[in-house]
């Protein structure tokens, strides 16, 4: 476990939009309000609540419709869709109702083989389908398979949406940026060794930056070994205000504006 940093109060005023967390996967109701008062108390006031299957899904929808601050997607994550079949109608529904924002997360993942190539394309280019026809923008996940993924998306650019989590380099930022992609970066652009992570976080135009925490997945360096929320993403935003040579208060602010339009 790295040592224990103290996540940086931003200044009174500065509002942090987390573009991708998954409140859901912490089951217990009253520690979810935890976190949430705790992202609140660090600056954090509007989280996008992210589905990974129909269930997910259908309680990210709920939870925005009681908490301010919280917006819901809905989709079904690579590594689950090989319920496509049984959840994909009811997920459409859905993604077509006001309640949902974006459509995802989808996208590849070959660094597991729970579901085949084929299944999973299959189910990107159906959310990428929903997504042009909705307008809203698509959340993209991708592992191991980046290479196929511009192959996909080429085929439906320019691409209303968001890579998530995004831990490649300069040139896969540049492919991003050509298919019309925003970029979103998490807790791994803090870790010592991303130097060509921190290099693409400075390439990207601010227009198309975002920053999320995937919570409460990959917590930022100070914080590896516990699990991750909302709280510590301006850990995150501090990293990428030093690469990029700008203010904390303008990265946080330039993200929030971008998933704002995004997320309306």
């Amino acid at each position: 476990m790295s040592k224990e940093k103290e996540v940086p109060l931003p200044e009174p005023g500065i509002k942090i939009f987390d573009s991708h967390a998954h409140i859901g996967l912490e089951k217990d109701i009253e520690k979810q309000e935890q976190i949430l008062q705790r992202a609140a108390e660090y600056g954090v006031t509007r989280i996008l609540d992210v589905g990974i299957d129909l269930a997910s899904s259908l309680e990210a929808c709920e939870r925005a419709k009681t908490h301010e601050g919280l917006s819901a997607s809905a989709g079904l994550h690579p590594n689950d869709c090989g319920v496509f079949d049984e959840e994909w109608p009811e997920l459409e529904a859905l993604g077509m109702t006001p309640g949902i924002v974006a459509i995802g997360e989808t996208g590849l993942d070959f660094y597991r083989d729970r579901v085949p190539e084929r299944d999973q394309v299959r189910s990107l280019e159906a959310h990428l389908d929903l997504g042009k026809r909705t307008g809203k923008p698509v959340i993209l996940h991708c592992r191991d398979a980046f290479e196929r993924m511009v192959e996909v998306l080429k085929e439906w650019s320019p691409v209303h949406g968001i890579l998530h989590c995004f831990t490649a380099g300069p040139k896969e930022a540049a492919s991003c940026l050509d298919l019309g992609l925003y970029v979103s970066f998490a807790g791994p652009l803090t870790y010592k060794k991303n130097e060509h992570l921190r290099e693409a976080a400075a390439l990207v135009p601010d227009h198309r930056l975002l920053t999320e925490t995937d919570a409460p997945f990959l917590s930022p360096q100070g914080k590896r070994g516990r699990r991750n929320e909302p709280s510590f993403l301006p850990l995150t935003i501090a990293c990428m205000a030093e690469v990029r040579k700008q203010s904390f208060a303008h990265c946080a602010k330039l993200c929030a504006q971008n998933a704002e339009s995004l997320f309306e």
